[in-house]
């Protein structure tokens, strides 16, 4: 069926296919086509331009965007949607005054999911991440990546990962699955970490690969969690069955998190919310992406990570949701900018192509999602009248947000 869009106010469109994440004052510049129109077919771009070029064009459905923006979806590139329950009661001990690490300590946190997740069958586990995926494409994303790491033994992460599998299946979105064994150390093995890293390496691996469940492999290198010499015998073993890394980093403190992700080529390095010079010099240099969740610091009250400089200094910068029951129980997208540009000082330019473009990149998904080129998924979103891009971040309470399409259907 083909699908023919007119009166396209602005149109974020790009001739070019750029082969890297965006960089320095790449990232400030968004292409937008006036008075456009958009021919999509079989689920894919197949032509677009300005002005009445569509006349000869045959098409089943003509939609009229008069006023309206058509900008491509937004990628989201680290979340944990696959979970048993959620923790508000961890979001009262928090206002009371504890720590992210006092309620790790207490048994809260990431233990707290993972005995949650251990009690809860893969069919449910299945049905209620599925529902969160369908409200995240509602509110504009048009892929995902999804990490396991609530499981913490050989049965439950390999549970996850197969939930994940079958969201690949049914979800009309692109969806990379990322094995987070490494997120932190049950009980059992609290005082024995060799032992669960042996686990990780000799059991999960294996199986994992044997069953094709994983796309990536992510270790949470943080003080208390993963130290940098543990992060790397993991990440070296995950490259034996093709998992490439990403990292969680610098969350918590200067824990080399980042110099650990440059030293195995990760490709994204994710949170930075404590980092210094050196490392935003190492970033600017490097081709691992700079993942920053502001959700996570909004959420918790920490500092946010100092995307303006890492921006500056010619780092590729990407932003994701960090979606997780604990943290950021929250995937909106469109929120998620706001926060870039009013706590991080991104422009609406900045923040927009750091969540479609560079995201794209950080997930390898740059030919199929992240801008509206020919060839490409017909994943985009219709606004709803607005005059300029920067009204998507500055009305952070009202959704602009009109309607989505994937693969050329509303959705």
């Amino acid at each position: 069926m083909r699908n023919l869009f007119i009166n396209i106010k602005s149109l974020c469109a790009r001739v070019d296919k750029p082969v890297t994440a965006l960089r320095g004052k790449e990232l400030a510049q968004l292409p937008l086509i006036q008075n456009a129109w958009l021919l999509c077919e079989k689920g894919r771009i197949l032509d677009f331009g300005s002005g009445d070029g569509y006349m000869d064009m045959a098409s089943d459905q003509i939609i009229d965007c008069s006023g309206r923006f058509i900008l491509p979806t937004f990628v989201d590139s680290h979340t944990h949607i696959v979970f048993a329950a959620t923790r508000e009661n961890e979001f009262v001990d928090k206002i009371n005054g504890l720590s992210y690490e006092q309620i790790a300590q207490r048994g809260g946190g990431i233990l707290n999911s993972a005995r949650r997740l251990q009690q809860t069958s893969e069919a449910q586990l299945f049905e209620e991440a599925y529902l969160r995926a369908l409200q995240l494409m509602k509110q504009g994303t048009g892929a995902i990546e999804i990490k396991s790491g609530y499981g913490l033994t050989v049965k439950d992460e390999l549970k996850m990962l197969r939930v994940i599998a079958k969201l690949k299946q049914e979800l009309p979105i692109p969806v990379k699955a990322t094995f987070l064994g490494a997120h932190a150390y049950p009980l059992e093995f609290k005082e024995n970490h060799e032992g669960y890293i042996d686990l990780i390496i000799n059991e999960m691996l294996p199986n994992i690969a044997v069953e094709k469940l994983a796309d990536y492999i992510d270790v949470f290198c943080e003080k208390g969690f993963f130290s940098i010499t543990e992060t790397n015998k993991i990440l070296s073993a995950a490259s034996k069955y093709g998992l490439k890394p990403r990292i969680h980093g610098n969350e918590l403190g200067l824990t080399g998190g980042v110099q650990v992700a440059i030293k195995n080529k990760a490709i994204t390095v994710d949170h930075l919310e404590e980092v210094g010079e050196e490392e935003i010099i190492l970033l600017a240099q490097a081709n691992t992406i700079a993942t920053v969740l502001p959700g996570t610091s909004f959420f918790l009250g920490i500092p946010y990570a100092p995307a303006r400089k890492l921006v500056d200094a010619g780092a590729a910068l990407c932003i994701a949701s960090d979606y997780n029951p604990g943290t950021s129980p929250n995937g909106r997208m469109s929120f998620l900018i706001s926060l870039a540009c009013i706590k991080m000082k991104l422009l609406p330019e900045e923040a927009f192509n750091a969540s479609t473009l560079n995201a794209a990149f950080a997930l390898e998904l740059q030919e199929e999602v992240g801008s509206i080129a020919r060839g490409k998924r017909a994943n985009f979103i219709l606004t709803k009248p607005m005059h300029s891009l920067a009204l998507l971040p500055y009305t952070f309470g009202e959704d602009i947000i009109d309607r989505v399409y994937i693969n050329g259907a509303k959705i």
